[in-house]
């Protein structure tokens, strides 16, 4: 049997020839490409949910370094730095505060005059009962870093010449004792800020000379011939127009005298924090520990001293040791020792002239006490300060530039936990080491405390104007010593519970005033888009027409009732007109006595019974009784034509029996029969329009611009009663002394004088002027007591 043998076939070695192979399989590729096609659409990207990561090969580390920091970062340590000068700008150019942090953690931000500005607590609003107890029990604190300072440079001769053109009252025109005081900057002056050659207002201003001492000569030697120095604080909204006009009298001067003028715009330099209530100067004692103090602040206590202490001379540990010492708009100099470094154990046991010379010999590093008892209290202070750094030798004035920056935050904290480490004899096993020693700061800061008091104690507030790069240091001791921050809400609630005009609300002369007012009447018109039809109210203007003819005398529309005003004669009802856009009056506000004497004489209007403070020298009792003075004004002297010119008068407004107030409100002039209704009766119901008529009160004419329309229909003419005024701050709620404040025409208000006490007994007049007021959007008139402050005082140009 032949045995059968399997052959095993090698495998070929040679290569493949894959052009061959191709062609073998070139009808199974196409198909199967076809398919593919089809099912992707021609689209043969690899979808990005299938991709591989390119650089999965790549470190964290070397990933980390080349990717972006973020925004948020970015913006954190930003926002942390604090720079010598300016303020920290987003990418819109709009400025933030060194303060913007902590209050955009707790306030609602706004976005005003070129910063961001806090406007209040977050909410609708509310809250002025428990902000109002709170300044008349504790302290408000406010950060005003947002104003501008302007800086003038001359001689004296030139500066005062400057001011006399550019404010109102200028300090010459002042008492010469207040003069004095103002010229050597003692004290502080408030004006307002006038244009060139037109005696337009431009905003209220706050200007300080530079002391004679502080500038390198001798009190002995002054004279005309030394240069000057002053700072001008102005508001943002007005800042550009502010400086343009100033830079253009100072070239004026250039050109006629020949005396060169600086004009430098501080801007980012200066800061500025409010501190007012009536604990305002106890949080002072706790914050402020002067370390030296200058001539200058010696001077001032020895002058402000004197009746206190019996010619006794002062101390230096008593310099903050009494609010009464100082009189209003006092300025004092100081060189304070830097709050954070202080604890509450120091600030109640150590007086200052102790203080000073202990924080001086902790940097010593000794273990012998020069004071008994003294030991614990220097334990408080978080760490050792250095000798060389310790204080600044010149004052505010001269280091404005080069005063060194405070101790950082983070470094503050380290220092803070090395101190508590040592305590306990522990090591600091933290790598990070402290580089305090190299860095350039200060332990003590230059400021000036400037005292702010108006209408016989109703307004207590400090001032401290310090550089921009301490507002953050300052700021968060205030914080934590009890101190309420508020906001620009918050500070109007206050300037109207103490009767002061707040800028631009209350300045309808001036120009920031129809930018303001323009900007809240677009709020409002986004904020009436969003809701329906149905649940819209009927549109009321929120630019006032200052400037109506409803405001002159010859444009005047007579009463139905028989008691009419004088100067409401021979003009119809039915005689009703529209004014013309066009045709505007020009309106001036009076806040001086000499102003308002000054428009009298020139509309000849001297027999108009408004009484100026100073103007005469009789008591205000007598003036009512004197029949005399009520026979020249009912006289027939013919007033002159008003034509182009109103003339304003700010006046407080306070309910007579009840009602509320409101921002828009309109001031009529009522009849003697609408005062007997609310005078002689407790339950009346007082007097009302008709619905009909409150929606028509005013017309639009175009975009922004408002009229008065004058009533059709019967019911309606016999409610209506003349406009004389607006108010411009509505009443707070939760106050104790509840007034508005509004503005008046001066005419038309001596004639509702004139016509009240001519049918009233002389000991039954008023030295107020009774009012009607209505709100916009109301149908029931008020009927409310305005006092004339021109009258009670010299000028009124102090705002809040």
């Amino acid at each position: 049997m032949a045995a059968s043998t399997t052959t095993r076939q090698t495998p070929s070695t040679g290569n493949v020839n894959a052009f061959k192979y191709a062609e073998s399989r070139a009808a199974e590729l196409e198909s199967l490409q076809s398919i593919i096609s089809n099912r992707l659409n021609d689209d043969f990207r690899t979808r990005r949910n299938k991709r591989r990561r390119t650089t999965s090969f790549a470190t964290k580390t070397g990933r980390r370094n080349k990717q972006k920091t973020s925004r948020r970062v970015r913006r954190r340590v930003e926002l942390q730095n604090n720079p010598e000068h300016g303020f920290v700008v987003s990418g819109d150019g709009t400025k933030r505060l060194r303060t913007h942090v902590w209050h955009a953690k707790r306030f609602s931000i706004q976005k005003m005059w070129g910063f961001y500005l806090p406007l209040g607590v977050h909410g609708p609003g509310r809250g002025s009962r428990s902000l109002l107890n709170c300044y008349r029990q504790g302290a408000l604190i406010h950060d005003a870093s947002f104003y501008t300072v302007i800086l003038l440079k001359a001689s004296q001769e030139a500066l005062l010449s400057l001011l006399t053109q550019l404010l109102m009252p200028s300090p010459s025109h002042c008492s010469e004792h207040l003069s004095q005081r103002i010229l050597c900057g003692e004290s502080f002056g408030t004006a307002m800020l006038l244009h060139v050659g037109q005696n337009k207002p431009i905003c209220p201003v706050t200007y300080l000379w530079r002391p004679f001492h502080q500038q390198g000569t001798d009190e002995e030697t002054e004279s005309s011939s030394n240069l000057r120095h002053i700072w001008m604080w102005m508001h943002p909204s007005v800042s550009a127009q502010g400086l343009d006009c100033i830079k253009l009298v100072c070239q004026n001067t250039m050109n006629e005298t020949g005396v060169m003028v600086d004009c430098v715009s501080l801007d980012g330099q200066l800061g500025r924090i409010d501190v007012m209530g009536e604990g305002a100067f106890q949080i002072l004692q706790k914050i402020l520990h002067p370390l030296t103090l200058s001539e200058k602040s010696l001077k001032l206590k020895n002058l402000s001293m004197k009746e206190h202490t019996n010619g006794c001379e002062p101390t230096q540990n008593n310099i903050l040791e009494k609010e009464e010492s100082f009189s209003s708009h006092a300025v004092l100099s100081l060189n304070v020792v830097d709050p954070r470094f202080l604890s509450t154990k120091v600030v109640a046991a150590v007086p200052d002239a102790q203080l000073a010379g202990d924080l001086l010999d902790l940097s010593e590093d000794t273990n012998k006490d020069s004071h008994a008892g003294s030991h614990h209290e220097k334990e408080d202070v978080p760490f050792t300060l250095q000798s060389q750094n310790e204080c600044n030798s010149s004052d505010l004035w001269d280091s404005i530039e080069k005063v060194q920056p405070p101790m950082e935050e983070h470094l503050l904290c380290q220092e803070r936990h090395k101190k508590s480490l040592d305590f306990f004899c522990l090591k600091d096993t933290s790598s990070v080491k402290s580089s305090r020693t190299q860095e350039n700061f200060s332990t003590s800061c230059p400021i000036l405390l400037m005292r702010r008091s108006y209408r016989s104690g109703l307004l207590k507030g400090w001032s401290i104007v310090l550089p921009i790069s301490w507002v953050k240091a300052f700021w968060i001791p205030f914080v934590t010593r009890g101190a309420h921050a508020i906001g620009l809400r918050e500070k109007h609630w206050i300037s109207c519970d103490v009767g002061l005009p707040y800028f631009p609300s209350d300045f309808p002369d001036c120009p920031a005033y129809s930018s303001f007012m323009a900007n809240k009447a677009e709020a409002v018109e986004q904020t009436m888009d969003c809701r329906s039809p149905a649940m819209k109210p009927f549109k009321v203007p929120m630019l006032l027409p200052w400037n109506s003819r409803c405001f002159t005398i010859n444009d005047g529309i007579s009463q139905s009732s028989a008691v009419t005003l004088s100067c409401n004669r021979g003009v119809n009802v039915d005689q009703s007109h529209d004014v013309p856009p066009n045709d505007l009056c020009e309106i001036s506000v009076a806040r001086t006595c000499k102003e308002l004497t000054s428009f009298l004489h020139e509309i000849s209007g001297d027999h108009l019974l408004l009484f100026p403070k100073g103007l005469n020298a009789d008591s205000f009792s007598s003036l009512m009784i004197s029949e005399t003075n009520i026979s020249q004004a009912s006289g027939t002297v013919p007033l002159a034509s008003q034509g182009n010119r109103l003339c304003y008068l700010r006046v407080l407004l306070r309910a007579f029996r009840e009602g509320v107030f409101d921002e828009g409100a309109v001031i009529c002039a009522p009849h003697f029969s609408d005062i007997s209704l609310w005078t002689r009766s407790e339950n009346g119901e007082g007097l009302h329009v008709p619905d009909a008529f409150v929606s028509s009160y005013f017309k639009e004419q175009s975009p922004g611009k408002w009229e008065f329309q004058m009533p059709e229909d019967a019911a309606a003419r016999e409610a209506y009663r003349r406009p004389i005024g607006f108010v411009t701050t509505g009443f707070v709620r939760g106050s104790k002394r509840p007034s508005a404040i509004g503005l008046c025409e001066a005419v038309l208000l001596a004639q509702l004088r004139l016509d009240q006490w001519s049918q009233t007994y002389p000991k039954k007049r008023r030295k107020e002027v009774f009012v009607l007021v209505r709100n916009l959007r109301s149908t029931a008139y008020r009927l409310a007591l305005a006092t004339i402050l021109l009258e009670e005082q010299e000028d009124d140009v102090e705002s809040f």
